[in-house]
């Protein structure tokens, strides 16, 4: 009872005071130990990271600034080979042109020879058919002449400058027709 007693006398709105200076004393002691031994540790370890951080930034700074150099190096070569290509592409057309030129010159000239040769051939086998047509013709009329004369004309001396005399005439013909 004598508890019951004791604790009916203290408000307990009132701590006991020896517990507060008890509490006071444990607080201060684990304050003192905090300060001392903690509150070093964790400054060196947010230090630590504030240095981190800064540094951090001044990489990224550094990094953001060196990509900004190769991006304009990036750019300048890009812009150097486009440059290039379309010098080269010029290039390609002008000697295109030069070839079709070349090419078309080359044909034209070898048309030419063509044409040549084809000229010459015909005159060769003009004059070719014509000797030709000379003879039978010649034959022809010196039998168709013996025939109607009644006698042989055979003499070969008199049979061609008689054939020559008569298609020299129907040339001389022909060329006055025209």
């Amino acid at each position: 009872m004598m508890y019951l007693a004791a604790e009916e006398a203290q408000s307990p709105l009132f701590p006991v005071w020896p517990e507060i200076v008890i509490g006071l004393i444990c607080f201060s002691i684990v304050f003192f130990a905090f300060y001392k031994k903690l509150l070093p540790a964790i400054n060196t370890v947010l230090d630590e990271r504030r240095e981190a951080i800064e540094g951090g930034i001044e990489k990224a700074e550094s990094a953001q600034i060196e990509a900004q150099s190769v991006l304009e190096q990036y750019k300048a070569q890009l812009a150097e080979a486009r440059h290039e290509a379309a010098r080269l592409r010029q290039e390609a057309q002008e000697q295109g042109a030069v070839i079709i030129q070349e090419m078309k010159a080359e044909g034209q000239r070898q048309r030419e020879e063509i044409i040549a040769a084809g000229h010459t051939q015909i005159e060769a086998d003009r004059k070719a058919a014509a000797s030709a047509l000379r003879q039978d013709v010649g034959k022809l009329a010196t039998d168709l002449a013996g025939k109607l004369v009644g006698e042989s004309l055979q003499d070969h001396a008199r049979q061609s400058g008689t054939v020559d005399r008569f298609l020299d005439e129907l040339e001389a013909k022909a060329e006055a027709a025209r």
